[in-house]
């Protein structure tokens, strides 16, 4: 397994100084539940409940024309906490868990995970309840400054140069939060934040899924004694990646603009172009790595539907392309990694259950419906409604399915 998502590798002994009890031969706390033993355990576990409740009440909130007393308006509460609460979640349990394997440090674990698990429920109780602007502010944005200084230690002790980038988009992403904030208040105008924190979750499914989706197709082909493999990195990668990172810093500095569209088109074609090397095809009976694949596809798919409402926006609406991007592939790829990473760093077999097919199918059949909804003026509240309640309930399927293994010891 790539150690980008791997828990397999042991924490080197020489960085658990001779004589500490406290920590096991994994680097966690002996004495801490074992929730707390990795990030990804109760960052997962909590992105699972906000992403399946969340939807609900916004349906909810959506239908009945009610707010919530925090500082934001109902759509904008709506794309603060996709963004902010669930998708912030995620990418903590992901690099709190990768970081180890990056730098060869102990993993954080024990009280100090659990504060900032706390700083994130505070942020999110914040949200929807502080109704003072500046007092919300500060409490939610206490949560990814602080992600993202821990992350920047552990890169710097590390000296574990080559995944700086991530650190610096974790930086721009506590930035884009405190951006929508800014947003909420009238204080800026409406949509830099929103696009700034789409296009750094983007580039992190372009850069690091580009690292896993290979990395374990090729382990999987190889097992079975298969002769083509996934391309390795090279100048299609390099081109597809390159392409992408331009298309989507002229979307954040000029959404509007018809050359901005073209290069997002441009980026997605080129990142279809990279994956269609990664034999992808051949993974059909293996679902838990095939939705890596889907995954990918459909960040490829959320680019060239963003260009093409910006060339030709009386083909493609722009809540479309948006949904392509944030239910469809972000959606997809972070269940994907979850389950995964989930499995594998507890000891499980990492292989797909009746479950976990269940909730893949929840989340794409509810994207496809939510991407659907805009090209309906007719159909467009049943799509809406039956899409988020399906993409719902793949998140509330997964913490059925990954309570106890998240919560309980490693195998």
């Amino acid at each position: 397994m790539d150690p980008a998502v791997s828990e397999d590798r042991s924490i080197p002994r020489q960085r658990i100084r001779a004589g500490d009890r406290s920590r096991d031969g994994r680097g966690r706390v002996r004495n801490a539940p074992p929730i707390l033993h990795y990030g990804f355990r109760p960052f997962f576990l909590l992105a699972g409940i906000h992403a399946g409740t969340m939807v609900a009440l916004w349906l909810w909130l959506f239908s009945a024309g009610a707010q919530l007393p925090g500082p934001f308006p109902p759509i904008s509460w709506h794309v603060h906490e996709m963004l902010f609460g669930y998708l912030a979640a995620t990418i903590a349990g992901f690099v709190l868990t990768a970081v180890p394997n990056w730098t060869g440090r102990l993993p954080l674990s024990g009280l100090p995970l659990a504060g900032l698990v706390f700083l994130w429920i505070a942020g999110r109780a914040a949200t929807g309840f502080i109704p003072n602007p500046l007092l919300a502010a500060i409490v939610d944005l206490a949560f990814p400054v602080a992600l993202a200084a821990a992350i920047w230690r552990e890169i710097i002790a590390g000296r574990n140069w080559r995944n700086a980038p991530i650190a610096a988009m974790l930086t721009f992403f506590a930035f884009a939060n405190g951006l929508h904030h800014a947003e909420a208040a009238g204080l800026v105008p409406e949509g830099w934040a929103t696009r700034l924190a789409l296009s750094i979750a983007a580039m992190l499914i372009a850069l690091i899924g580009g690292r896993i989706v290979p990395s374990f197709t090729r382990n999987w082909l190889v097992k079975r004694c298969e002769t083509a493999l996934p391309a390795p990195f090279g100048l299609a990668d390099k081109a597809a990646l390159i392409a992408t990172v331009l298309a989507l810093m002229a979307w954040v500095l000029a959404p509007a603009w018809a050359p901005t569209g073209a290069c997002l088109v441009i980026a997605g074609a080129l990142l279809f172009v990279r994956m269609s090397r990664w034999q992808g095809w051949k993974t059909g009976g293996e679902a838990i790595l095939l939705i890596l694949h889907v995954g990918y596809a459909w960040l490829a798919t959320a680019l060239i539907l963003l260009g093409t409402s910006i060339v030709l926006p009386e083909t493609v609406p722009a809540s479309a392309a948006i949904h392509t991007l944030t239910a469809g592939a972000i959606a997809t790829m972070t269940l994907a990694v979850m389950t995964r990473a989930s499995l594998g760093h507890t000891g499980r077999a990492i292989a797909a259950d009746g479950w976990i097919v269940a909730l893949y199918l929840l989340v794409n059949v509810g994207a496809v419906l939510r991407v659907l909804a805009p090209f309906s003026a007719e159909g467009y509240t049943m799509l809406l409604g039956a899409g988020g309640l399906l993409w719902s309930s793949a998140f509330l399927v997964f913490v059925l399915r990954f309570w106890r293994i998240l919560t309980g010891p490693r195998l």
